[in-house]
């Protein structure tokens, strides 16, 4: 069986190789870890999906290459086949060089990549664009992954420390050194802070060098806004029966879960109910057909401190209870701000969640995922006077009131569908026994 590149992210179109855990000849158990692979995006373990003999590496460690490309044979079991010689790839020589190009107007030298050369080539491209961005000597920086190989992490711990101690002189010399950026908080972390940035000289500004995971958001949204036909609307919901099922297991949940029930889970249950009965926002936009999905996937946009966004998507979510849902939010957020999303984690999306809510946004426009055709932005709960509709008349009541903004592809449906739909999800968060949800 051949081992390919697998596809880690739906505009991921490379890997880097920076680990094998097995040698041509070694038995390969099922679910086994094979190999690490990274990315701009993720980095990971992958296991192997047959058991056998490890035949043939084609792939060593420190190349890149294409999603697809075969990166070694497994001999299954019950073939009698002896193992090959391993082939050696001749680009394992030349990764090294890769070195990202400089901002307009600024000729950049190349980084003094002073390692040994094992060292050297498991550095995955994040760290080799970081360090060519940065112009570092990365024989400073201390290696803390496998094999003491450099990180992102250590990159990034490295510039903090860096521009604390220039800034420490400027204080002291009150020269006006060249301006520095430094990131402070690492994908890893789960603190939500701004990065640090230090200006130079009086009035002075900061050059941001964009990271490779924000130069790939930026292409990704221009791409969907410049050939999607946005189309956003917005409803207004009552969250008092949700609110109400919240607070009567808040205690007992917390206890129980080890985190805080939000609103996130009850949303995307709410969600996935709605979307059945409005399949043609459960599809993918291909030019001259939509494509609709029968299995509902609803990928979830997870903050990485303010670093970027990475989104790992919970799958058919119909299937699955309140309960569930809620554990595999907060299981895919932890991973994904530590780094150790899996590369199931971030593929097979239909339909995408983002949520501003707990950050006290009124109104978020959001950009399509493409091939995607809609997404729903959750803004925050506030209480609100409102009027309270009931067969003994009406009365003015204190609610919890949210707002859901759903950007569309109007290629694809147009604003009645969406309409009708939004009216739909309104009704199910405001009309469904929640509580029976959550016991069940």
């Amino acid at each position: 069986m051949d081992v390919i590149m697998p596809q880690l992210g739906e505009t991921v179109t490379e890997g880097t190789v920076t680990k094998w855990y097995k040698k041509v000849g070694d038995a390969v158990k099922v679910d086994e870890v094979l190999f690490d692979v990274e990315t701009d995006k993720v980095s990971t373990e992958i296991p192997s999906s047959v058991a056998g003999i490890l035949e043939e590496i084609r792939i060593e460690s420190g190349v890149t290459a294409k999603v697809g490309v075969c990166l070694a044979v497994i001999k299954e079991a019950g073939d009698a086949a002896k193992p090959s010689v391993p082939v050696v790839n001749p680009l394992k020589a030349v990764q090294v060089s890769s070195v990202a190009p400089a901002a307009s107007g600024t000729a950049l030298t190349p980084p003094d990549l002073t390692l040994k050369s094992n060292a050297a080539l498991r550095l995955s491209p994040v760290v080799r664009r970081l360090a060519a961005e940065h112009q570092l000597d990365l024989s400073l920086i201390k290696g803390t992954g496998r094999d003491a190989r450099i990180t992102r992490e250590d990159v990034m711990l490295f510039l903090a420390e860096k521009t604390q101690s220039t800034s420490h002189q400027n204080s002291v010399s009150k020269k006006a050194d060249a301006s520095v950026c430094a990131v402070t908080s690492s994908l890893s972390s789960a603190l939500v802070s701004p990065s640090v940035v230090t200006f130079g000289g009086e009035g002075g500004s900061a050059n941001i060098p964009q990271t490779a995971l924000r130069r790939r958001i930026a292409q990704n949204m221009t791409q969907s806004w410049t050939t999607v036909p946005h189309v956003f609307q917005m409803v207004e919901a009552d969250f008092y029966q949700i609110d109400r099922a919240r607070h009567a297991v808040a205690d007992e949940w917390k206890a129980r879960e080890g985190f805080i029930l939000t609103y996130l889970p009850f949303v995307m249950r709410a969600l996935s109910i709605a979307l059945a009965k409005f399949p043609k926002l459960n599809a993918s936009f291909n030019g001259d057909s939509l494509t609709v999905w029968k299995q509902i996937n609803i990928g979830v946009a997870v903050d990485l401190n303010f670093e970027g966004l990475m989104v790992p998507v919970v799958k058919d979510v119909p299937m699955k209870s309140l309960t569930k849902i809620a554990r595999e939010v907060v299981d895919l957020a932890t991973r994904a701000r530590a780094g150790k999303l899996r590369p199931d984690d971030l593929s097979g999306g239909t339909y995408t969640l983002s949520n501003n809510g707990s950050l006290g946004t009124h109104m978020t426009t959001p950009i399509i995922n493409t091939p995607q055709v809609a997404i729903l932005s959750t803004d925050s709960v506030r209480k609100k006077p409102v009027v309270i509709q009931s067969p003994e008349g009406d009365s003015i009541g204190i609610r919890p009131i949210g707002t859901l903004g759903q950007s569309l592809d109007h290629r694809a449906v147009d604003g009645a569908y969406g309409g009708a739909f939004l009216s739909e999800l309104k009704k199910i968060i405001e009309t469904r026994d929640w509580l029976q949800d959550l016991q069940s």
